[in-house]
Order: C-alpha cells, then sequence, then structure tokens
C-alpha cells in the first residue's frame, strides 16, 4: 500500500496556520483597542477579512494555474512524442 506524501511538513503547516492565527488575533485586538467609532471598526475590520479571503483565493488560484499548466506541458510532450513515433513508423 502507498503512503500519502505531503508537500510539506507537519512543522511548516503549524508555523503556517500559527502565525496566521497569531496576526488576526493582533489585528482583532488592535480593532478592539482602537479610539475610533464603531463605523470606523467596522470598516477596518470589513477590509481585514476581504483582505484575508482574497489572499486564499489568489493563492488557490496561482497554485491551480502553475498545475494546470504543469499538466498541460506533460500531456503536449505525451502527445508530442507519440506523433514523432508515428513518423518515423510509418516512413520506415
Amino acid at each position: 500500500m502507498k503512503k500519502k506524501a505531503y508537500r510539506n511538513t507537519p512543522a511548516f503547516v503549524f508555523l503556517s496556520w500559527g502565525s496566521f492565527a497569531f496576526f488576526v488575533a493582533l489585528m482583532l485586538i488592535g480593532l478592539y483597542t482602537l479610539k475610533e467609532p464603531l463605523m470606523v471598526k467596522g470598516y477596518y475590520l470589513m477590509g481585514s477579512v476581504g483582505l484575508i479571503s482574497s489572499s486564499f483565493t489568489l493563492s488557490k488560484v496561482i497554485r491551480d494555474n502553475q498545475e494546470d499548466e504543469e499538466r498541460y506541458n506533460q500531456m503536449f510532450r505525451a502527445n508530442d512524442g507519440l506523433v514523432k513515433t508515428e513518423d518515423t513508423e510509418t516512413h520506415l
């Protein structure tokens, strides 16, 4: 049975999620202690949540595009090899 292989170590995954949670907590503490009206705090919170969610989406799109490009290149190389093989067989 094949063992599942992950790209990242558990320590790196923990560091990534830990730093994300830490900085979200710092942002929320900063918003809570901000000496501005609730409307300003809500605006900053809305902008921060939008920035965080769009960062996740953008990183997923970039990763997916890169994986699709690699898959396309592999298929193109495989098809190119097939065409060359067929060409040499018909000329013999």
